[in-house]
């Protein structure tokens, strides 16, 4: 039983590790910027450009939380909202043509795709958001 809880730990941490460092990376380089250049400039595109690792994170804490049976509707529906926005945002963008360039980034497509690069940044919070419930839980457990 404890190496069945030790591997849950360490795929929920790994986990919650790649699910957050693409959202905390621009804040740090942000922080980083506004003490050197005096401005802050937040990349909120980054975890997107990241999106890897959150998806190798979203499969570790599945994982995690299929062995646990615990948190796994939070982490299972946001790390599925998050693979969902992400496809549709960039689909979307290829189609219209604001992927290539050919159009002006202006209008309802542009809002439409920057709407979805939001909400997938907003879901990939909430999946490490899981990933940190579900060490928690599991830290508990050990005890």
């Amino acid at each position: 039983m404890e190496k069945k809880l030790r591997l849950t730990l360490t795929l929920s941490t790994a986990g919650t590790i790649f699910v957050l460092f693409p959202v905390l990376a621009p804040i740090g380089f942000s922080i980083i910027n506004l003490f050197s250049n005096g401005k802050f400039l937040l990349d909120f595109l980054m975890p997107a450009e990241l999106g890897l690792l959150v998806m190798i994170g979203g499969g570790l804490l599945i994982w995690a939380a299929l062995r646990s049976k615990s948190h796994l509707k939070w982490i299972a529906w946001s790390f599925g909202f998050a693979i969902l926005l992400v496809v549709v945002s960039q689909a979307l963008a290829g189609i219209t043509g604001l992927a290539s360039g050919s159009i002006d980034p202006s209008g309802w497509p542009y809002i439409i795709v920057l709407g979805g690069i939001i909400g997938y940044d907003i879901a990939v919070i909430l999946l490490g958001i899981g990933g940190v419930l579900l060490c928690q839980t599991l830290l508990r457990t050990k005890k």
